[in-house]
């Protein structure tokens, strides 16, 4: 159980002029440049992160291909990377307060959630595909008697990590572990506005003994830094979660470069669709707020748009109002506090732009709205609900991802598909209902990666996460992850 007293002691800790993490040690970027770290909890300076340049990029991919190439993790027994792994698990979980703290003090996630979605949940990412890795087989084909068919996996190389603010550690990981089970060397950049966390994560790798030069780290801008990591001819694969306009950028990188392969999980705006037949009004209404205003919204897979049926529809919005107002904003190193900091100065001005377009198209304000906190220097949000939200408005059609709710009412089940799918994201989704034939025809007809039945978000590692049309082709997740990270190597042989 967390104790406030820890977190309070952990949260003046210095954080100092962090550098990379290349070859199994901190190092300097090239030109010795630097960006602050902001604390979104009070807008102050708390220390700064290395500022790569392409050098830099290049000098890291250049270490990670020697590492692979030298075999000593690339061509280890599967059970010898599961040992290195699972130690990694244990020493995330024994630093967990710490790791969780110092996240929260870069991004501004709640404690509460940042405690178990970022240290607890890498840790369970890394023990998972640990252990799967000496479960994975090969295959042999079924051929003829004179010919022997056999099918290797194999790791590609050298992996290109970017992973976003929100949720670094449990992104991060989603990416690095499965990579690194695999064989590769991987090359990690993270977001600018959160890489603390996974600085920290290559010291405790080292730690466990992942080899030199196998987990590397760069961290600076991503115009610059990941600009050099997709176009760097020695990158064999990229892995991505992010907004589509980096995506798209990344591609064009493959393009220009060696023709990488690219992975992208982007973003959502996805549909929670609850009909008057919904087993537990009450329950829906909590879930639905918790799951678009825990990290102020900040979350790619949010239940941004909320789509209820005529019939309970007035009834259902008290409730939501209800508990939305009830929600406490505020310190997110404060156990009693439900929704903490928007990450930056910059994104809190985009999320209020939205609320002032979709007044300005019509949208009627029913909760929320405003900065909030001002006086602490931080950067918060009071959690904002808009009804009458027309397929047509700007807040129906793009994400947010900040802790702005746009709902809309439906008469009936072919009403709620065409909302649902009236988006060019397809990312996760949910649907209440009591009735198990309409929850079958739902999952059915849904366009998105994920569709939850009563209830919002908690799908654990077994399965994938990806999204649909817009939201990407990238699948984290699962022993599905493998086929990211691994080439398929036949092997024909005649017998005769």
């Amino acid at each position: 159980m967390l104790d406030q007293s820890a977190i309070d002691r952990l949260r003046t800790l210095p954080v100092g002029d962090q550098q990379l993490w290349i070859g199994g040690r901190r190092v300097q970027a090239v030109d010795g440049g630097a960006l602050d770290v902001v604390s979104p909890i009070d807008g102050r300076v708390i220390g700064s992160i290395a500022d790569a340049g392409a050098e830099d990029v290049d000098r890291a991919v250049a270490v990670a291909r020697a590492a692979f190439e030298k075999g000593g993790w690339s061509c280890a027994a599967p059970a010898q990377r599961k040992k290195v792994l699972l130690k990694l698990a244990d020493l995330i979980e024994k630093n967990a307060l710490e790791l969780a703290v110092l996240g929260v003090r870069d991004n501004g996630t709640e404690i509460g959630m940042a405690y178990k979605a970022e240290p607890l949940s890498a840790a369970g990412t890394f023990r998972y595909y640990a252990e799967a890795i000496d479960k994975v087989y090969g295959e042999i084909a079924p051929t003829a008697p004179d010919v022997l068919g056999l099918v290797h996996r194999e790791p590609l190389g050298v992996v290109g990590a970017i992973v976003p603010w929100n949720f670094p550690m449990m992104i991060g990981a989603w990416k690095v572990a499965p990579a690194l089970a695999a064989g590769n060397s991987v090359v990690l950049k993270p977001a600018e506005a959160a890489s603390l966390t996974l600085l920290r994560l290559g010291e405790l790798a080292a730690e466990a003994g992942v080899p030199e030069g196998v987990f590397n780290i760069v961290t600076g801008r991503g115009a610059v830094t990941g600009e050099a990591l997709g176009l760097n001819m020695d990158v064999d694969a990229l892995a991505f979660t992010g907004s589509g306009a980096v995506g798209r950028r990344l591609l064009e990188y493959s393009a220009r470069s060696n023709l990488k392969r690219v992975h992208l999980e982007l973003g959502g705006k996805s549909p929670n669709i609850v009909f008057a037949d919904a087993p537990d009004l009450d329950k829906a209404a909590k879930v639905s707020a918790f799951g678009i205003f825990r990290n102020s919204g900040q979350v790619c897979v949010a239940g941004s748009r909320l789509l209820v049926q005529a019939s309970v529809y007035d009834a259902f919005m008290d409730k939501l109002v209800t508990v939305t107002k009830k929600m406490k904003v505020g310190d997110p190193l404060d156990l009693g506090t439900d929704a903490g900091a928007v990450t930056s100065a910059e994104q809190l001005s985009k999320d209020l732009g939205h609320v002032a377009d979709a007044e300005r198209e019509g949208a009627r304000l029913v909760a929320g709205g405003r900065r909030v906190l001002e006086e602490t220097g931080g950067f918060y949000m009071e959690p904002t609900i808009f009804d009458g939200v027309t397929p047509s408005m700007r807040l129906a059609r793009e994400e947010v991802f900040g802790p702005v709710l746009a709902v809309s009412r439906f008469e009936d089940e072919a009403e709620a598909v065409q909302l649902a799918n009236a988006t060019v994201y397809g990312l996760a989704s949910a649907v209440w209902t009591a009735n198990l034939a309409t929850a079958h025809r739902m999952v059915r007809a849904i366009r998105a990666g994920v569709v939850h039945v009563n209830t919002y978000g908690g799908a654990d590692l077994t399965v994938p996460l990806g999204g649909f049309g817009q939201s990407g082709f990238g699948r984290d997740k699962s022993l599905h992850a493998f086929d990211k990270y691994t080439d398929l190597k036949t092997a024909w042989i005649s017998l005769g």
